[in-house]
């Protein structure tokens, strides 16, 4: 299966999607803003967003751990689908606010639930035989969206935030022509991965069940959840930051991009490092790293301290999301590996609720600083829960 260029392909999967994460994600608050938003009805905006994620992960995983005829390659197919059509609508509509609200709301739920499938469907056909590399082609992706980011800053400065949804349509349209055209060859097992007859390999059912059966692993998602509390608080409202500090959309995007580029080497190498360090201690490193870097934007008095914030993003971020994928691949039962990767998401997304609710109303009633001292409070607690679930082994 060497012939059909899979880490190529794969990595395009990459690049198309985190180019629109640039635009959707990274952009979202500019966006919204532009269209007459306070900034706690955009923290209302993402915390909907996350709870649906929150929701819609585990739900769409468990779907694909159990069907034959749902998979993650479809789903990926559907979730382009939809956020084009939604791209499109908000590229003309400029109200009523309701229906931009719900459109945005709409594209920003799918394009994280899509996460969780671009990461299983690598384990998915690498287990098949096609073989690729995830962590070069997940960093590639980051340097997309890290060149995105740069280059959409200044442009949105000059022609507004609109040109965000035109450039979302055109490479959902690439990532539904290369998906489609990303199939297992003849012969090798479609659908579930990891399903199985036998009866240790047969999906958990329900979140009681995975509780139970992932005790440790549930907590360290309760880390996972705090410490990207600060994560989304630093992305979802970097622009309040930025203009505090005296920069606009162009420091926006140029700090974008510092933080994104710098993730590629990290998920290139990062399997190397696997082999030679556990998981366990890499994992530890990067939720210390979370916490660094927002504590070092609260102490930013000028830009050069809010790089330098950013750059921390090598240690923490870049570290954190191939490790995670590969410690989920390598604890999780064959029928509950899509389902361990969509739980990690949605602690992730889970983080941006909660920072969504409480950011937005203490930015716009205590400023920024007050904001950063939350993040850093909920971050430290982050660190200490993620160091119990990491101790001994996990019970299965």
């Amino acid at each position: 299966m060497k012939n059909k260029n899979w880490s190529l392909r794969y990595t395009l999967i990459n690049v198309f999607y985190f180019v629109a994460f640039a635009t959707v994600h990274g952009f979202a608050t500019i966006f919204l803003l532009s269209r007459g938003f306070t900034n706690t009805e955009v923290g209302i905006a993402l915390a909907v967003s996350n709870i649906l994620s929150v929701i819609g992960q585990p739900f769409f995983a468990g779907i694909v751990d159990k069907s034959e005829n749902i998979t993650n390659r479809r789903v990926l197919m559907a979730s382009a689908a939809v956020m084009l059509i939604g791209a499109f609508a908000l590229s003309f509509l400029q109200g009523p606010k309701a229906l931009i609200f719900a459109l945005y709301v709409l594209i920003y739920t799918v394009q994280f639930i899509a996460m969780s499938f671009l990461i299983a469907i690598s384990f998915e056909y690498r287990a098949a035989g096609c073989n690729h590399n995830f962590g070069l082609a997940r960093g590639l992706g980051s340097a997309s969206f890290a060149v995105t980011a740069a280059v959409m800053g200044p442009i949105i400065e000059k022609n507004g935030p609109v040109v965000d949804m035109y450039v979302t349509v055109g490479v959902m349209a690439l990532l539904f022509l290369v998906v489609f055209f990303f199939k297992l060859p003849e012969g090798a097992k479609a659908g579930n991965a990891g399903a199985s007859e036998n009866s240790e390999e047969a999906p958990t059912n329900n979140i009681i069940e995975f509780i139970k059966k992932y005790p440790k692993y549930m907590l360290f998602l309760l880390g996972v959840a705090c410490c990207f509390f600060s994560h989304n608080m630093l992305n979802d409202f970097l622009i309040q930051i930025i203009r505090r500090l005296g920069g606009g959309a162009t420091e926006l995007g140029y700090a974008s991009f510092l933080q994104a580029i710098l993730e590629l080497p990290v998920m290139a190498l990062i399997v190397f490092v696997l082999r030679k360090i556990n998981a366990k201690v890499v994992l530890m490193i990067s939720v210390v790293a979370f916490l660094i870097k927002v504590t070092v934007m609260y102490f930013a008095t000028g830009l050069p301290g809010m790089y330098l914030s950013q750059s921390i993003q090598l240690f923490a971020y870049a570290v954190f999301i191939p490790t995670s994928a590969y410690y989920a691949d390598k604890i999780m039962k064959g029928g509950d590996k899509v389902k361990g990767q969509a739980y990690i998401n949605s602690a992730i997304t889970l983080g941006g609720v909660f920072s969504n609710i409480v950011c937005g109303p203490v930015l716009d009633r205590h400023g920024v600083p007050a904001m950063l001292l939350v993040g850093i409070a909920v971050c430290f607690a982050g660190v200490v829960i993620s160091a119990i679930s990491m101790a001994g082994k996990e019970r299965s």
